[in-house]
C-alpha cells in the first residue's frame, strides 16, 4: 500500500495536465448509477461469508490443499503485477488508446479512488484483525493487493472500455491473477480476495462518481486550466503546453 501511494504521488506531480474549457472544467453532473453497486457489494458480501460456517471450514480446506500441492514454492510477481492496471490508466493513452477523460480527470479519479481504498481497507484490516493463513500477521481481511489491482482494472474499464473491450478484459485478467496468487502464496484466504476485489471496484467507481465534484473543487483551488499534451510516435515525442486563467 505504501508503494502504491508513492507511485500515486509521483504520478500526480509528473503526469501532464489536460485541457478543457472553463465550462468543461467546472461542469457539475452526477455520474452515479445505483445499479453499479451490485457487483462490488456482492463481492464484499461473499468475502464476509468467510466468517461463518461452513465457508470458514472451506477456507482451511483450500489452504491445506494448496499447501500440499505447492510445497515450499512461492512467487513474488503479484507484488509488482498489482500495479500494472494502475499504470495502464495513463499508459494506454500514451500508446494511442482513446481514454474517456483527460490526464487531469484521470488523476483526480485515481487520487479519489486510492484515498477511498486506503481508508476502507486499513480501517477494516485493523478493526477485524483476521489472522493470515500463514500466521504471519493479523491483517488478512480484506486483501490490499487485490483491492489495489481491481481498482486499477475498473478504472481501465471506465476509461477505455468504450474504445475496446479488450482493454477491460486484459486489466481484469491481470487483477484476477493477482488475487489467485495471493491465495496461492498463502498470504490470504480466498474470501479476503473476494472482499478486496469488491472494495477495489467500488473505490474506483466512487472516484468516477465524484469526478464532477473533485474537478469543480480543483478549479476553485487553482483558478486555471492547464493543458500539457504528450505525444509519442515513431518519429519521437513532443510536448505542448497551454494555460488558461
Amino acid at each position: 500500500m505504501k508503494k502504491c501511494l508513492l507511485v500515486l504521488l509521483v504520478v500526480i506531480t509528473a503526469i501532464p495536465l489536460s485541457a478543457q474549457t472553463v465550462h468543461d472544467t467546472i461542469r457539475h453532473v452526477s455520474n452515479f448509477k445505483a445499479g453499479e453497486l451490485i457487483m462490488p457489494l456482492s463481492l464484499i458480501g461473499a468475502g464476509t461469508l468467510g466468517f461463518i460456517e461452513p465457508v470458514k471450514d472451506s477456507r482451511y480446506e483450500v489452504r491445506d490443499f494448496l499447501q500440499e500441492w505447492r510445497g515450499d514454492h512461492r512467487v513474488t510477481v503479484d507484488d509488482y503485477l498489482q500495479y500494472v492496471p494502475l499504470a495502464s490508466v495513463y499508459g494506454l493513452s500514451l500508446l494511442g488508446a482513446d481514454a474517456k477523460h483527460n490526464y487531469v480527470d484521470r488523476t483526480l479519479e485515481l487520487a479519489t479512488s486510492y484515498v477511498t481504498l486506503g481508508i476502507v481497507v486499513n480501517a477494516i484490516k485493523y478493526t477485524v484483525r483476521e489472522p493470515r493463513p500463514d500466521g504471519s500477521a493479523f491483517n488478512s481481511f480484506p486483501s490490499g493487493h487485490t483491492a489495489t489491482t481491481f481498482m486499477g482494472a475498473e478504472l481501465v474499464r471506465i476509461e477505455y472500455g468504450d474504445d475496446s473491450p479488450w482493454y477491460s478484459v486484459g486489466a481484469y485478467t491481470i487483477a484476477t491473477a493477482v488475487g489467485v496468487l495471493r491465495v496461492y502464496n498463502n498470504h490470504h484466504w480466498f474470501t479476503d480476495v473476494f472482499a478486496g476485489a469488491g472494495i477495489g471496484i467500488l473505490s474506483a467507481r466512487i472516484g468516477y462518481w465524484l469526478l464532477p465534484y473533485t474537478r469543480k473543487a480543483m478549479y476553485r483551488l487553482t483558478g486555471c486550466d492547464a493543458f500539457v499534451c504528450p505525444s509519442v510516435s515513431y518519429e519521437g515525442a513532443t510536448l505542448g503546453v497551454v494555460m488558461r486563467f
